[in-house]
């Protein structure tokens, strides 16, 4: 398979796996290391195998174009990446080459990982979204599968991803927070001037007043201050995303959308976060969109 840039492929591990030879009886340091060696080796799975949920560190690097197998780990050992969200391609007659497999990736598997990780605000600094995705060789073989990771380029984490103990407001809260942002995003037009696609950015503008409309029926169940303050703030947002989704044309569009877009920056929520005990740094990728 290709990974997110990678990749899985349709061939065996047998090739990648040897076993350490000990050189020098009672040397501990080679005993430690076959030992080592050999934990690793029965650890490893096909690319192929790897469910929601696994730990693992691939044996190429974490962004290397192909991966046959990975080192499953326990979640609390350090490891460089986890196995977030999953899913199978479908509606494509014939392999979509990598391009268009990665770009259905690209897609899905935000949206798929949001399943698995409540609050992306938590996930370790330099861990970022990354996929195995098949290759003309495995799609042959029957191939569809799609696995999204979060995975780390440079040194590891521990711990799983997974937020296991949120409580019913968290839940409520970042429920709808990710469905505004998800809507956002998944709804960006490719032409980047709103006057080559002013149908499209209106179609984005409408999905986003929809979320939001969910995610301020989510809030007004939460009467903490921070988290009213920001309910009432929102409201007004929503009314010019509302008005960017109806715009006659584009000056009525970029003005709702100015106000629109700024309404729903990120660094407006932290106090209502902090309230709620979420994570409170705004991603840097998050930061720079919003620093304009």
């Amino acid at each position: 398979m290709f990974l997110g840039v990678t990749s899985r492929s349709a061939r065996g591990i047998s090739a990648l796996v040897a076993l350490i030879a000990v050189g020098a009886v009672g040397c501990s340091d080679a005993i430690d290391s076959a030992t080592a060696g050999a934990k690793k080796v029965v650890r490893q799975r096909s690319v192929f195998s790897l469910t929601t949920g696994d730990c693992y560190n691939p044996n190429s690097g974490a962004t290397e174009s192909q991966e046959f197998s990975v080192e499953i780990v326990p979640c609390a050992e350090a490891h460089e990446g986890q196995v977030v969200g999953e899913f199978s391609i479908e509606g494509e007659s014939k392999y979509p080459g990598d391009e268009g497999a990665s770009k259905i990736a690209d897609e899905r598997c935000p949206a798929e990982s949001l399943k698995f990780i409540s609050d992306t605000w938590a996930v370790p600094e330099g861990v970022e979204l990354f996929y195995y995705y098949p290759t003309a060789e495995s799609w042959a073989t029957g191939d569809r599968s799609v696995s999204c990771t979060y995975a780390k380029e440079n040194g590891t984490f521990t711990d799983s991803l997974k937020n296991e103990s949120l409580n019913d407001d968290q839940l409520a809260y970042l429920k709808g927070a990710n469905a505004v942002y998800e809507a956002l995003w998944a709804n960006q037009p490719e032409a980047e001037q709103i006057e080559d696609d002013l149908a499209g950015y209106k179609k984005q503008a409408k999905a986003v007043s929809t979320a939001l409309d969910a995610h301020l029926a989510n809030l007004k169940g939460i009467v903490k201050p921070e988290t009213v303050k920001l309910t009432e703030q929102l409201e007004k947002t929503a009314g010019s995303w509302k008005d960017a989704a109806s715009a006659a044309d584009t000056d009525a569009f970029y003005i709702a959308y100015d106000v629109a877009f700024t309404g729903i920056d990120p660094n407006k929520t932290v106090g209502a976060r902090k309230e709620l005990k979420l994570a409170t740094t705004v991603p840097a990728d998050d930061a720079e969109v919003w620093a304009g």
